[in-house]
């Protein structure tokens, strides 16, 4: 799995991979299977044959010839140092095999409410959400308590029910900035999406498209032609990017976007991402900026 660099005026700093003061976790207590994502089947619980003795990754150079397109993509928010230094302290799994199989228990659950921070912080960075900044603010207290539960009390914590009551702080997020996209729309100057309620964009011609404000919540963007395309106050919580071409495209001010996600996708010089994402190393060259 990639370790995502930060600058110390990333917002986002804490919620940033840094697999060096984690235990592997995800090359072990995740399980994934033979696809174009992974050459070859693994159970949860089970460490990667990649996994090397000091918990870095054999291949990591070359994960992506290597066929693990899904490990390249992946990135814990965080999870994994919180749960390898805080949450047990330093004692890793290996050391202490009687707490692997509870740890890789934790670990997924530690990553979803990491996810979640990631979220409410851009919601609540936005001008846009003002109206629900104190409920974001609310939100985030709760859900970084969580973070903090002894590891019993994790995983009995219903994430699920959590995961709701939080999203429907999202969703009205989501609305409250794509509702200033539609003044900047330019009509009639450029390609305006259709069926954005199918959510099914899989190799869809977008170059060029005036996206802008557009809902692709869970939306399937996957091998996807998105050159040169204005996705500026889009919603992308959950939408499949892999493989789709970024390049030109403006994601500045998009809501929701996170590393995995740009990752997964095809990119340019000219791609624009928001300041507090990294420009990914298979793609060429340096990033536009804001």
């Amino acid at each position: 799995m990639t370790n995502q660099s930060a600058t110390t005026d990333n917002p986002f700093l804490h919620l940033t991979a840094d697999c060096q003061n984690c235990f592997g976790l995800c090359c072990a207590a995740l399980p994934f299977a033979t696809s174009a994502d992974f050459p070859f089947n693994k159970d949860a619980g089970i460490p990667c044959p990649n996994l090397e003795a000091d918990y870095r990754c054999g291949v990591h150079e070359s994960l992506r010839g290597d066929g693990f397109l899904g490990c390249a993509a992946y990135d814990c928010f965080g999870a994994g140092q919180k749960v390898s230094q805080l949450t047990y302290g330093g004692n890793d799994w290996k050391k202490h095999p009687t707490v692997a199989a509870e740890m890789f228990q934790v670990f997924p659950l530690m990553q979803q409410l990491h996810e979640l921070l990631y979220y409410l912080k851009q919601a609540r960075f936005r001008e846009e959400a003002e109206p629900i900044y104190k409920d974001l603010e609310i939100a985030l207290k709760k859900t970084a308590e969580l973070t903090k539960l002894p590891p019993a009390a994790s995983i009995s914590l219903d994430i699920h029910a959590h995961r709701s009551s939080v999203n429907e702080l999202l969703l009205q997020a989501s609305k409250l900035v794509r509702a200033t996209a539609a003044n900047l729309h330019k009509k009639g100057k450029e390609k305006q999406i259709q069926g954005v309620r199918k959510r099914d964009f899989i190799g869809r011609h977008l170059q060029g498209a005036d996206l802008k404000g557009v809902d692709f919540r869970g939306a399937l963007l996957i091998a996807a032609d998105l050159r040169d395309s204005d996705m500026r106050m889009a919603d992308m919580i959950g939408a499949d990017f892999r493989g789709a071409d970024l390049s030109g495209a403006d994601l500045r001010g998009s809501l929701f976007l996170t590393q995995a996600q740009v990752n997964s996708a095809k990119g340019s010089a000219r791609t624009k991402l928001p300041a507090f994402l990294r420009f990914p190393d298979h793609w060429s060259q340096s990033p536009d900026r804001e």
